[in-house]
Order: C-alpha cells, then structure tokens, then sequence
C-alpha cells in the first residue's frame, strides 16, 4: 500500500467515530468492529477478511496518539487526499496547478530540475516512514495447522481387510475462550514489528533478503491487548477430539499413513495440518506375512508326502481351498493359492504361500509299527545319506 493510499484513507469513517473522538471511544469501536469481522468468525468470507484488515489497520493509527496527531496532521495538509491551495484561489496569488500523484513521487519534479524545490523525490520520501508499513503491512497470513502423529494397533485380518478405527488425537487449535484472537475481549492488534504479516525480513548478503517468522507476535501477525488467561495471548490452546480413521487394506507393521487435512486446524482460514498414523499389528497364532502374499505352514502325513493326495488348507477370513499334493513332496517344499493373499494398493491380492511340512508322530499304536517295520524291511537297501557322504569326501 503507498503512502498516497493513507493520506487518501478515511480511518475515522472506517471505524465509525468522529474525528474528536477520545481514545476509549475508538478502543471501543474497534472491539465490537473487530470481534464482529474477525477471520476465526467468518471463515472463507473474503469481504470480511478485507474489512477486518481495514478495521486493524485504522486502529493501529488512531489508537496510538503520537501516530494520530502525525496522521491529522496529513489530512489537514491534503484537504482529505487533495492538496490545498494557497491564498487567493485558483489562479490568484499563491495557488498551485499540478496532479497530486506528483508529490509522491508519481512523476513529480525530479532533484534539481525546475520545480524541485526542497522535496527531492516528492512527499512519499517524506512521509514515507509517518505509518511504518508497506503494501502487505496490515494483511494478516493465514496460518497452515501443525501435522499431528498417532499411533494404532490392528488385529492381523484388520491390517489385511481395512479397518475404520477412532484416534484420540491432542493438537493446538483455536481457544475456546478467546475465539482464537489470542486477547481477552476478542480485539487483537496488528504486530507493529512485522505490520501484521507474521514475518520480518533480515539481510542475507549480496543483496539478499532473508525471511524469519516474527519473534514478537510468533509468527501470528496479531498481539494480544490484554492476553487471554486460557492461551496466554498466544491464541491456541490444547484441544482433545475423537476421529474415526479408514485405514486402508494391506497395511504392514510400522507403515506411517498419512492423512491429508485431518491435522490441527489452521488459523485465520488457513488449511489443516495432516495426520500421520504410525501402525502396529498384532501378529496371527496361523498366518504370516510376506510383502502382499500370506504365508501357512500345513503339516501332512507320511503317506500323504509320499503317495500324494489333497490336502485342505485355511484361508484368512475365507472357504478352505483344496491343493493337490504331488507323489514324493518334500518337507519344506512351498505351495501356492493365487489370490488368497493381503490385498494390494491396485484392488487385487496377493497369493497364499502353503509350506508343507512332513509331520512324525510322536506315538504308534501296534499296527502302525508293524506298517513302518515292513517298511523299514522294504526299503534297507536305499541310504537316502549317500549322496551327501559322497558330496562330503569331495567324490
């Protein structure tokens, strides 16, 4: 905003008070003013974003009477934004014919050339400092909310099928007792170290500039006038909730979820912070997890290994499927069902891994034993070990 902007602004007539109007009546004005168009009360409503950076803006003036004197005096030199001319009116003794975009610089009478007078650059040069701002002085930033961690636990089949569970999450937000502004009785003024954009700028060489957040008003662009006993004037304060969360299908021990726009709310219309969800599951007395496949160990029989046969197998959450076992399978040898997996980010799933596994008994009724003997008797000529023996002695 230039300095001609200023000069030309009516601040009386935004806040409603007459010009001799005393300080209490323009503190007051400014409180029902501000607490009725403040961004925290009217969220998305643009025109009253706008009218509430004109409200601070006129109080930051007039409330402070060194800054009001300075800017009377302004006023009482421009006429309300138009120059006054000098004795004897226009043409007459004294009166002055040029654009008042000149005094400010707008293509004035430059330094020594005719005209210049003692106001080298124009009267922007002057008054360039009387209100300390610049164009984005008085505009407050909207404020992203903090991103919030969680932490849930779910069952084996939750982590496979999707679960919604509730999150009790704990996060900054806006105080309930002071509506977010951070002051007892709503009306917050502009920071006049950063002018309300929460940001100071600081030289970082070579004709850099860098740009820190305000250590006077933490980045907020308001200070409080009288700070709220809840937030201490910092306009946030520890807010619990409940949320139900969808955590989607295929989820594996310690993935971090992130949740867009489910963090701390923002401040003065500004979005949400994210949520991120760090998981825990809880392992299965029957099935693994290998990547998108399920894993199960099956235990056959003897003869089932040796002879063949179909063998029932569990699914998670499911019908059992029916694999057919090859004559001559090996304890160990891994098995696959297609599409009795985890599900994957496409829609589809991952397979069943089905380890078989040759189970001995521990116990043998008599004819069980007489079976395995003339086995034993059948089968004395073949050493399974020979080969490995062999394999030992390098032959």
């Amino acid at each position: 905003m230039s300095t001609k902007d200023f000069v030309e602004k009516d601040y009386y007539k935004v806040l409603g008070v007459p010009k001799d109007a005393t300080e209490a009546e323009i503190k007051k004005a400014y409180r029902k003013l501000a607490r009725e168009y403040h961004p925290d009360a009217n969220t998305g409503d643009a025109k009253a974003e706008e009218r509430f950076k004109e409200i601070s803006e006129a109080n930051d003036v007039l409330a402070d009477p060194k800054r009001r004197k300075e800017y009377d005096e302004a006023r009482a030199l421009f006429g309300n934004g138009g120059f006054r001319p000098g004795p004897g009116g226009p043409g007459g003794t004294g009166s002055f014919n040029f654009d008042l975009g000149d005094l400010f610089g707008g293509g004035g009478p430059q330094p020594g050339g005719p005209g210049a007078g003692g106001f080298g650059g124009g009267l922007g040069d002057v008054f360039g400092g009387l209100f300390n701002r610049t164009g984005a002085g008085t505009r407050t930033q909207p404020r992203r909310g903090q991103d919030i961690e969680s932490e849930v636990t779910l069952s084996f089949t939750e982590a496979v099928d999707g679960a919604t569970v509730p999150l009790r999450m704990s996060s900054q937000a806006p105080c309930k007792a002071c509506q977010g502004t951070g002051d007892k009785n709503g009306t917050p003024r502009v920071c006049p170290t950063c002018v309300g954009t929460g940001q100071v700028s600081r030289g970082g060489g070579g004709g850099f500039s860098l740009t820190d957040p305000c250590v006077d008003c933490r980045g907020r662009g308001l200070i409080a006038q009288d700070p709220c006993e809840q937030c201490k004037g910092s306009g946030r304060a520890r807010s619990s909730r409940t949320m139900q969360v969808r955590i989607p299908a295929g989820v594996s021990d310690g993935q971090r979820i992130r949740l867009r726009g489910k963090g701390a709310p923002g401040e003065t219309g500004g979005p949400a912070g994210d949520l991120y969800v760090v998981v825990h599951v809880d392992a299965h007395p029957v099935f693994g997890r290998k990547g998108d496949n399920l894993t199960v160990t099956v235990p056959v029989t003897f003869d089932e290994a040796a002879l063949g046969g179909e063998v029932r197998v569990p699914t998670l959450g499911g019908p059992p499927v029916t694999l057919k076992l090859p004559a001559g399978t090996p304890s160990g040898r891994t098995m696959r069902a297609r599409g009795k997996g985890a599900v994957r980010k496409d829609g589809t799933r991952g397979d069943l891994l089905v380890t078989i596994e040759v189970a001995v008994p521990t116990e043998l009724n008599d004819k069980a034993r007489e079976a395995l003997e003339t086995y034993r008797e059948a089968t004395a000529d073949e050493d399974p070990r020979a080969e490995l023996f062999q394999a030992a002695k390098g032959e």
